[in-house]
């Protein structure tokens, strides 16, 4: 009797701690959404807004959203012409759309219209815990633009990336993509780091200081280098080439992402020295806080040096698998 009640004991024991384990990041169902039907078109309210579709392309971009689980959340568009114009799309409809864990088919999240800043703001609720895509549609010429939604246990392993002199060889790169002149050219290995910490499990974050408005040009970089497109975030601040204080941007981010959702960033990779002061004040310690390029190993931070490779295989390899793998 004593052994059956242990092994019951034993048993539910077992149960209890699997269901103790956080969901592991879905990187497989929002980034394979089945064809979306869409709205149908029915022109643009304002007439000025037809000539801006006709003469210039799209440059519409969506803030990707981190949340913790039981919270509800907001996702934020914006709807804009031209990479260089940038003219806003004013007082036009946007319908929003959503995909992801445990969905079968869309969900229409309704419609939404431009305020004079050509953004929108969409209620998403509280979410289960998943990964999810909202898809933006304009109703005047059925343009679109797409950002991700994380919703996260307490705990969940994450890892933080830098982009530009960090992913990419230096800072110019980003100009020279925004510009046309070619393709960011990425640190060697730098696509096999973040494909690693992905498979084992961990939540990916590319905190870029990029303005926001160049966000299509990151998302399209991310995805030539097959490196996944979410969680992105960019500096919502300032509408300059280079956005207002940097430094204090993702100093607050990393104390979003560790306080108020409650990831826990194992490790984090920057190049710049505002990267380091803000990993610092942000609570992530120097021992896990990765830095490439002329600043590598400044202030305590460990240093990766000319290149990836040698950093692949003797600490991403080796490192264990998040602890949402159990």
């Amino acid at each position: 009797m004593l052994k059956n009640t242990a092994k019951v004991l034993i048993a539910a024991t077992a149960i209890s701690s699997m269901h103790a384990i956080a969901a592991c990041p879905d990187y497989v169902t929002a980034a394979s959404a089945p064809a979306l039907a869409g709205p149908a078109k029915k022109g643009f309210a304002k007439f000025g807004n037809t000539l801006l579709s006709n003469w210039y392309k799209p440059w519409h971009m969506a803030h990707d959203v981190i949340a913790k689980a039981g919270t509800p959340a907001n996702i934020e568009a914006k709807f804009d012409y031209d990479a260089v114009l940038h003219k806003d799309l004013e007082g036009e409809r946007v319908h929003a759309y959503l995909y992801g864990t445990g969905m079968t088919q869309w969900q229409y999240l309704g419609n939404y219209t431009t305020n004079s800043d050509g953004k929108i703001s969409v209620p998403l609720g509280a979410r289960a815990v998943g990964d999810y895509v909202v898809r933006f549609v304009v109703e005047g010429d059925l343009s679109s633009t797409a950002g991700y939604v994380s919703v996260v246990d307490p705990g969940r392993e994450a890892v933080l990336f830098d982009i530009d002199g960090t992913l990419t060889i230096n800072d110019f790169e980003a100009w020279a993509d925004y510009a046309g002149i070619k393709t960011a050219t990425a640190y060697y290995y730098a696509p096999e780091v973040v494909n690693a910490y992905r498979q084992k499990g961990y939540q990916i974050i590319f905190l870029t200081a990029r303005p926001y408005w160049v966000t299509k040009d990151g998302r399209e970089w991310l995805g030539i280098k097959n490196i996944g497109q979410w969680h992105y975030h960019s500096n919502p601040y300032g509408d300059g080439p280079i956005p207002p204080n940097t430094q204090q941007f993702k100093t607050d981010y990393v104390r979003y992402l560790r306080n108020t959702v409650g990831l826990n960033i194992v490790r984090a990779y920057g190049n710049a020295t505002t990267d380091i002061a803000a990993y610092a004040d942000g609570g992530i310690a120097k021992a896990n806080t990765y830095i490439i390029g002329p600043n590598a190993g400044a202030s305590g931070t460990q240093a990766i040096n000319g290149e990836y490779g040698g950093h692949f295989a003797f600490v991403v390899q080796p490192t264990r698998e998040s602890s949402c793998r159990g």
